[in-house]
């Protein structure tokens, strides 16, 4: 499976079982980049992430957790 960055939701659940410990209502976006761009499955351009993306992973990642 072939992540990219719409896929929010996979993203965020992907992120949670590769980073269980971290809360991310806490985390930097720079953070956040590096590690989606860092995940296994993920196979998109790094420059076409942007804020909006950004947040909406995190904001998954946040239901994911709760």
């Amino acid at each position: 499976m072939s992540l990219k960055w719409t896929d929010t939701l996979d993203i965020a659940i992907e992120l949670d079982e590769t980073h269980p410990d971290i809360d991310p209502k806490t985390i930097r976006f720079t953070d956040l980049h590096n590690w989606v761009l860092e995940l296994e499955d993920f196979d998109d351009d790094p420059a076409h992430s942007g804020e909006k993306i950004l947040e909406a992973i995190q904001m998954a990642w946040i239901d994911e957790k709760d």
